[in-house]
Order: C-alpha cells, then structure tokens, then sequence
C-alpha cells in the first residue's frame, strides 16, 4: 500500500464485476448504485456495435432535468481516463461529505443556553464545537449531569480543532481543548 496526497492507495488494477443476472437493466443499474459502484457501465447490443460503453457515476446520478446522467463514450477513451475518473469521483465525494460534516457544525456557541437553544431548534442532527476545561470529579459530575438533562453527550476531541482561547462553556475555567457535543441516542 502506498499513500498519495494523504490517502492509502492500493496499486491494484482497476476491478470490474460482470452482471449477468436476468434482470432489467434499471433493476441492475439502482442495485450497483445502491451498492456504492462509483461507476456503472452499461454495454448493450449497439454499444458493442459501436465501440462504445454507457458511463453512469455515483457523483453525478442525474442531470437538472431529473433524469439519469449517463454519458455514451467510446470503448478506449473510457479504458484510458476510468483510473483518473475514479480519482475525481472519489475527491467529488469527500468533498461533499466534507462539506456536509462542516456545515452541521455551529462553531458559536458561547454559553450553556445557546447550546440548549440550538440544539433544541435543530430537526436534524448536528455538533457543537464548544471550548472544554477536562473538568474531574464533582464539576465533571456536574457537567455530565446537565448533558442528560439535555440528552447531548461529549462525542470526541477533533483533532484539527483549533487551540482552545477562552472559558469552558460548562466550567468557566480556562480551557485547553476544543470538543464536540451532540444529540445522544
């Protein structure tokens, strides 16, 4: 295994599976999308005639008009680009998890009513990146105390955080760490 750009990279050819149920090819194709295939190739009869295969990406499942994006490309161009192709679907993907993951997090909240407010307010899941003292003993129990009142749980530490700047949101104290808290289950 090597690493690229940050990334464990296998060095293996490209894998491809051969789908031979009897089965429509819409069955098929939602069952590889379902699945997680980063790209599903179709070839029926006048693709072989053609030279051609149907390209469908996991990125890119439908086009603005609601239908399926699946793009007609000649048997060789798609042999040599389906390495870099699967390379940028995978960084297209990161990049909306990513985005996805920051966007759910409020980076704001200041004070224990503010968190209360939020969380209360928000219908979907989400995190609060709050500043944290590592309170022990009786102030921990405190603390842990206040988040099942609220059903919110300390989830971890990122590790990218920034330095912490100011007071702990549940202590006051100064504190030396950022973490996150969520909704708990």
């Amino acid at each position: 295994m090597t690493q690229i750009n940050g990334l464990d990279v296998f060095r293996e050819p490209v894998r491809a599976l051969l789908d031979r149920r009897p089965a429509k090819a819409a069955t098929k194709r939602w069952g590889w999308v379902k699945k997680g295939a980063p790209i599903v190739i179709e070839v029926g009869g006048r693709d072989v005639a053609g030279g051609n295969v149907s390209v469908i990406r996991r990125d890119r499942l439908y086009r603005a008009d609601g239908k399926l994006d699946s793009a007609v490309v000649a048997k060789g161009d798609f042999v040599a680009s389906v390495a870099a192709m699967l390379e940028e679907i995978q960084a297209a993907l990161f990049a909306d998890a990513k985005a996805r993951l920051d966007g759910g997090i409020d980076r704001s909240i200041t004070d224990l009513d503010a968190m209360k407010a939020w969380f209360n307010a928000s219908a979907r899941p989400g995190w609060a990146l709050v500043q944290w003292s590592k309170p022990t003993g009786a102030e921990l129990d405190k603390v842990v105390q206040w988040l099942k009142g609220e059903k919110l749980t300390l989830r971890n530490i990122p590790t990218d955080a920034e330095a912490a700047d100011g007071a702990c949101i549940f202590t006051g104290n100064p504190a030396v760490e950022r973490v996150l808290v969520g909704r708990s289950y």
